[in-house]
């Protein structure tokens, strides 16, 4: 029997432990204990077996578009590879997936659904939601009740919640009609690109369309600038820039929680 190791040496083991069972390559590493039984790298495969499988399993929970798109055969196959190319980096399995959308951006097996991307990030912009910080929304009458001059000043806070994507594809219809549809869908014929805004105001995450010009917005308001000053570097390059629509849905989504006056910029 190997002798038990402790300190950095046990930690060394760990870690060559953990690579060993997600990467098909690496047999099980020397200082495991040795039992009666089963070789211990049949053993070792086994335990590895069902490692993969559950984090198979967790993405695909985390995913269900995305599977429901590729299918579950191929879908499975595909998590199999991200598993072992980017092995989990956390003990929290919420974690797990972030780089998923950019996994997919980069499969070749997968380049004939270039959406696919798109619609992973979506799906863990709403794992985010779910799991974000509580906060309380903000009511729209606040800026009704400023003064004219007083508007363009007004700092506007994100809801923690609060998540925008702009796509050059129809994300948001792809993403609902393949959760609600009894058969998956592909882009139809005159697609246009869309911009997502997911946020979860109280209990439920939601998924909304926003117009052209709101990412832009969003990403302005969510580095400190007034409101003013992010409506004129957000409508720039967008003709049809509706401002009130894109505000209305926010406030409306619960996407903001902080309201105050500060120095235009």
């Amino acid at each position: 029997m190997s002798a038990r190791p402790d300190g950095d040496g046990l930690a060394d083991l760990q870690q060559r432990f953990g690579l060993a069972l997600l990467q098909a390559s690496l047999s099980v590493p020397d200082g495991i204990r040795r039992d009666a039984g089963p070789p211990r790298e049949r053993r070792f495969g086994i335990y590895r077996n069902n490692v993969k499988a559950s984090l198979a399993a967790a993405l695909a929970a985390r995913f269900p578009v995305v599977e429901r798109l590729v299918g579950e055969e191929f879908f499975t196959a595909m998590a199999l590879v991200f598993i072992e190319r980017y092995p989990p980096q956390s003990p929290i399995l919420a974690e797990y997936g972030v780089i998923f959308g950019d996994f997919l951006e980069a499969f070749d097996p997968a380049r004939e659904l270039p959406y696919l991307a798109d619609i992973a990030r979506l799906e863990w912009a709403r794992h985010v939601a779910f799991h974000a910080a509580d906060a309380r929304p903000a009511d729209i009458g606040y800026l009704a009740g400023l003064p004219p001059e007083q508007l363009g000043a007004a700092v506007l806070g994100l809801h923690p919640a609060a998540t925008v994507i702009a796509s050059p594809w129809p994300i948001v219809s792809l993403w609902t009609t393949n959760t609600l549809d009894e058969t998956p869908q592909a882009p139809p014929a005159d697609w246009t690109g869309e911009t997502a805004l997911v946020t979860r105001p109280y209990l439920e995450v939601l998924v909304q369309r926003l117009p052209p010009g709101a990412d832009r917005l969003v990403a302005e308001l969510a580095g400190g600038a007034a409101l003013g000053a992010a409506a004129e570097l957000a409508s720039r390059g967008h003709a049809q820039f509706d401002f009130a629509t894109i505000l209305s849905t926010l406030f409306g989504a619960g996407a903001l929680t902080t309201l105050s006056q500060g120095p235009s910029r």
